[in-house]
């Protein structure tokens, strides 16, 4: 690879050299858990045991990092793997943490649930409000979580100004990119020092694998990162990486896709007597629509809806179409609804974080545009 190459070549072409053995054009599956030693303490290539390291892992974390223009990836069984292993990598007891007001449910619960019972602590903000978010930051906050755009209100949060508030009061600024993809967005360039994903969404892009990363340009924190992947194990799988790295090479092409369909579908359902309000940074009444247009290429394939008939309404249109169907998750090139109160979020009900009961969020996936607004029409409420 040369330091030149566009997106859409990295995509396909890093870290991954053709096999010497056979000159195969796709990386081979190391399926072994073991490798032989050339004599004690004399490995090949590095590797020992496959919870250290793995050739397929290994295309998967340099893939990663050329994706996000990082010095270091590191892979995961699943995104809450890898945002474990950054929370403990950087946290101790009595440490703080500022995350946005809108995040995965999954997320809220590993740092106030999980990490809170070992003293960990943290406040919720609203991300858009920067005086707001220098006020939540105390002497004892060492992250600032951001996810952008977020998870289900598809808020867009300014990258660079949280970056340097983090940075101004020594905190590590974190970017869960899962929703956009680094197709679309690339948080190190805007001053994030972590970049997150869950790489079973956009990333695998088909619904077939679970997985996470880490891409960080800090050494140090890469270190301690790794060093705990390796003492938790919670690693990718040879197969599970290999996936990873033939979804990534279609992401590019399949990104555009969910763009203009999710844009389309914004469109048509903007306005409609049934929907209160469409959450989708592409349309210019989104309040982070021009942010958007500053720091992303493209507004992603996400969406919600907020019902005017309530939480009746929301679930009997989550529950009666075809094409979109309804289950967790997001990202595959199938379209997916989702009704968050109940599914994803519903750890957070109680909390700053509760999603309204009338409000469904749509993964609009790569089908024909056409059938995908006549599966909505069909589903909608009829005046």
């Amino acid at each position: 690879m040369t330091d030149n190459q566009k997106f859409d070549t990295i995509a396909i072409h890093a870290g991954q050299a053709l096999d010497p053995t056979t000159g195969a054009v796709i990386p081979p599956i190391y399926q072994t858990s073991t490798y032989v030693q050339d004599g004690i303490g004399n490995l090949r290539g590095g590797y020992e045991y496959s919870r250290g390291g793995n050739p397929t892992r290994t295309v998967l974390e340099t893939l990663l990092a050329a994706l996000e223009g990082g010095k270091h990836g590191l892979a995961f069984a699943s995104g809450l793997a890898a945002e474990d292993t950054i929370l403990r990598a950087i946290l101790k007891p009595g440490d703080h943490v500022v995350l946005g007001n809108d995040v995965y449910g999954g997320t809220h619960r590993l740092i106030n649930r999980v990490h809170a019972a070992w003293g960990v602590l943290n406040t919720t903000v609203e991300m858009s409000d920067l005086t707001a978010v220098e006020a939540a930051i105390r002497p004892e906050t060492k992250i600032l979580w951001v996810e952008t755009p977020s998870n289900p209100l598809m808020k867009i949060s300014d990258i660079a100004a949280l970056a340097e508030i983090a940075h101004r009061h020594g905190v590590v600024a974190i970017v869960d990119n899962t929703f956009a993809s680094p197709a679309l967005q690339h948080p190190l360039e805007f001053g994030a020092d972590v970049v997150a994903h869950s790489t079973t969404k956009y990333l695998g892009g088909h619904s077939d694998v679970l997985g996470g990363a880490l891409i960080i340009n800090d050494d140090e924190l890469y270190e301690k990162a790794q060093f705990l992947q390796f003492a938790a194990g919670p690693v990718s799988a040879p197969l599970d990486s290999w996936l990873t790295v033939r979804g990534i090479k279609t992401l590019s092409v399949r990104m555009e896709r969910h763009c203009s369909n999710a844009q389309a579908i914004a469109e048509f359902l903007d306005g409609h007597p049934a929907i209160e309000r469409v959450y989708y940074p592409g349309l210019p009444g989104h309040p982070g629509h021009d942010l958007a247009k500053k720091q992303m290429s493209g507004f992603g394939g996400m969406l919600s809806l907020a019902f005017v008939g309530g939480a009746a309404a929301a679930r009997l249109f989550a529950e009666s179409m075809h094409l979109f169907q309804l289950a967790e998750s997001l990202g595959g090139v199938e379209s997916l609804v989702n009704y968050p109160s109940e599914m994803t979020h519903a750890s957070v009900r109680g909390t700053e974080l509760e999603v309204p009961d009338n409000i469904v969020r749509l993964s609009v996936g790569i089908e024909d545009i056409a059938d995908l607004i006549a599966d909505l029409e069909s589903a909608l409420p009829r005046a």
